[in-house]
């Protein structure tokens, strides 16, 4: 009896390993409650076994858009030997229309929707002594005063001017969360009262345009693959409106270890070619007024999903050698993500090329396409500071959702 209880012990435990070891279930549990994918790589996922040998995906069909033959939405559904259902997710049809690639540093400027807090001081306005500031965070946004919206900082003045009272309640975003303190107003010389303050409602910088889709909406763009803060704030600042300009590079200060480089470009404002509308975790969204001065128009690919990417050899497009480049890279990891977040994968630089121009991943190559299998998978988002030959990649599925 003892030795037959522990041949089915043991019989137990082979067959639990075998099936564990056939089914991914960290990878299926880690996915999304909803992403984007193309039949060809739900195909290939279940070739190549991308979810365990016992695994198999199918592509259930929820709608049909009017006037088209192919479905645009529906559930992939996880099976079990081919027939037993062990997970449903909803899933999206990838574009099937090619985009244009992107790879092209841009001017960007927005007007903030709110006044950031540029310092952690206040000046007293009568007496023009500075103390420290303990209610505010460099790069706050004040987005309320006493109820009033706040869009600008001339809301703030006259706002504050209006008033006959020496303590206001100030709403504003802190870490991307709102936040609510009352504060005591300061008097000027002319007995006006003032927050004393350092704001302001521009920011400017650059970065790298990553894909341009065309439609009856007109020409769409994303780029950069993470948000616009200020000087490392967390706060994804709200865009009031903003442009996007073409950009001339004018020096590349290379990237070395604990120092990250940087792409210096210059813009001004003839050079502006669209509007930004979006600001985003997974980058900056708006529209292009066309596509000659920005893009090559011979540079077009298919969107990639997430089960598109794998480990292994890849490339990024660039123009920080004056024109328009693919150099190779090699995607180190492929994270499953349930949330939107702009560390999707790892990949290392492997084209001497780019090291030697740049260092490897220098600030403002932010948003340059990631290409695997001839689909634009991801975007760059991040350098890693103790290696710039290595950085950081978003899936272009996130990003793709913010297109109107």
């Amino acid at each position: 009896m003892k030795k037959h209880r522990a041949f089915m012990l043991l019989l137990t435990l082979f067959a639990v390993l075998f099936f564990f070891n056939n089914i991914d279930l960290g990878k299926m549990l880690s996915l999304p409650d909803e992403f984007y994918v193309s039949y060809d790589e739900i195909d290939r996922t279940n070739k190549e076994k991308g979810f365990g040998k016992l695994v198999s995906l199918s592509f259930d069909k929820k709608e049909i858009s009017t006037g088209q033959t192919d479905c645009r939405s529906g559930e992939i559904v996880f099976k079990l030997f081919g027939f037993i259902p062990i997970k449903k997710i909803n899933a999206k049809i990838l574009p099937e229309e090619k985009v244009f690639v992107g790879g092209m540093p841009i001017g960007l400027s927005m007007r903030t929707d709110g006044a950031v807090v540029i310092s952690n001081s206040i000046v007293v306005p009568e007496n023009t002594s500075i103390i420290k500031n303990q209610v505010f965070e460099i790069g706050d946004i004040i987005t309320e005063i006493d109820n009033v919206s706040i869009h600008s900082t001339d809301d703030i003045v006259s706002t504050i001017e209006g008033l006959d009272k020496e303590n206001v309640v100030v709403k504003f975003l802190n870490k991307n969360q709102y936040k609510e303190r009352e504060i005591n107003l300061l008097k000027d010389s002319e007995g006006k009262y003032k927050m004393g303050l350092w704001v302001k409602d521009n920011i400017s910088g650059v970065g790298t345009l990553t894909f341009v889709t065309g439609g009856e909406q007109g020409f769409q763009f994303g780029a950069l693959g993470h948000p616009i803060t200020n000087n490392g704030n967390e706060n994804i600042i709200p865009v009031n409106d903003g442009q996007i300009y073409s950009c001339s590079l004018v020096n590349i200060l290379k990237g070395e270890k604990n120092s990250p480089g940087e792409l210096r470009c210059v813009f001004v404002p003839k050079d502006r070619v669209g509007n930004l509308k979006k600001n985003t975790n997974v980058g900056v969204f708006g529209t292009l007024d066309g596509v000659d001065k920005l893009i090559d128009q011979n540079r077009t690919a298919m969107l990639g999903g997430r089960l598109s990417v794998k480990p292994g050899p890849a490339k990024i497009l660039s123009s920080v050698s004056g024109i328009l480049e693919e150099y190779d890279i090699e995607i180190i990891k492929a994270s499953y993500q349930t949330k939107s977040a702009d560390k999707s994968l790892i990949f290392r630089v492997k084209d001497q090329r780019l090291i030697d121009l740049t260092g490897g991943i220098v600030q403002g190559m932010s948003g340059s396409p990631i290409i695997q299998d001839d689909k634009i998978v991801g975007a760059v988002t991040h350098v890693f500071l103790t290696d710039p030959t290595k950085g950081f990649g978003i899936y272009s599925d996130w990003m793709i959702e913010q297109l109107n």
